[in-house]
């Protein structure tokens, strides 16, 4: 199955959390908090129905899929390569997710949302180590300095981020439109409403 090409608060409101698929302060984004508690549907059932255990940890792999724009098959990769680690498998795994350099240029306030920055990926606006990388699954390890093309800063919506100081995680710094990564990420960096023990029993049935 390729890439969801819907409507995007759609699945925001399946999974009952702002997935930080819209621009903040966005009319979209304001729509979607109106709603986030009605699922989707001509007439959605006012009842909550109770879930299995399954369930609970699907709705949990399909959510952190879905903040970070993955497909299936990708996801399990990450999955399978933190599997291999001798430390926790969950926290391995969002960390591999939060190195991917979209993940990375949407930390840094370069980008409004994740699926902005994989587009400024793509289309060659992003240095890395004044290289161009046109790879969002990229991964940006310690030591890593990124940055962007000059022809970026024109572009409104870079520019109007480049304006607004965006807090940033612990394990990156960022001057101007010049952002390193100083450290791993930090599972307190991450989102806390993640529980990733769901996604290893998901996928250790």
């Amino acid at each position: 199955m390729g890439r969801y090409r819907g409507p995007k608060n759609k699945l925001a409101r399946r999974e009952e959390v702002d997935l930080e698929l819209k621009t903040p302060g966005s009319s979209a984004q304001a729509a979607l908090l109106r709603r986030l508690n009605i699922p989707p549907g001509i007439q959605p059932s006012k009842k909550r129905k109770k879930v299995s255990d399954y369930v609970l940890q699907l709705r949990e792999k399909q959510k952190v899929k879905r903040i970070y724009g993955l497909l299936e098959k990708q996801f399990k990769k990450y999955f399978l390569t933190a599997s291999k680690k001798k430390t926790a498998i969950g926290t391995e795994l969002l960390k591999l997710l939060e190195k991917r350099l979209d993940n990375v240029v949407y930390r840094l306030g370069f980008s409004p949302t994740r699926s902005a920055a994989r587009q400024l990926i793509a289309h060659g606006h992003v240095l890395v180590n004044d290289k161009k990388v046109t790879i969002p699954s990229y991964q940006a390890d310690k030591g890593v300095i990124i940055t962007l093309k000059e022809k970026s800063f024109k572009i409104p919506a870079v520019k109007k981020m480049l304006a607004e100081k965006k807090p940033l995680p612990s394990w990156l710094v960022k001057k101007g439109p010049v952002g390193k990564v100083i450290a791993a990420p930090k599972r307190e960096d991450i989102r806390a409403d993640i529980d990733e023990q769901l996604i290893i029993a998901f996928y250790s049935r």
